[in-house]
């Protein structure tokens, strides 16, 4: 939800960020998921501490689908299951789906 003020926080640290760039760039990966939803937040991950999760929207990306460029270069649709987080008893992750016309 803010990058900035989360600098100090677990999954936003400079070293974090820049190391999880340099995976992806290593491995010419390409993030389907932000290429299929490209604007806006793209959260996957709200805190179980938080009851109003969903008015406040203060989530996080922590789940990512990369795929290898010739296989990114195929079709593809993702989508993160926001809805199941408000499930009763859920994970603090949703699921994300990437399907691939292979």
């Amino acid at each position: 939800w803010s990058h900035k003020q989360l600098l100090k926080i677990v999954s936003h640290t400079p070293i974090e960020v820049d190391h999880l760039a340099a995976a992806q760039e290593a491995g010419d990966w390409v993030d389907v998921t932000r290429a299929d939803i490209p604007d806006g937040p793209l959260y996957s991950w709200w805190s179980y501490r938080s009851a109003e999760w969903d008015t406040a929207d203060k989530g996080r990306r922590l789940d990512h689908v990369w795929a290898t460029s010739d296989i990114a270069s195929a079709g593809h649709s993702s989508r993160v299951l926001r809805d199941v987080r408000g499930w009763e008893k859920p994970s603090d992750h949703a699921p994300v789906f990437a399907t691939f016309d292979l």
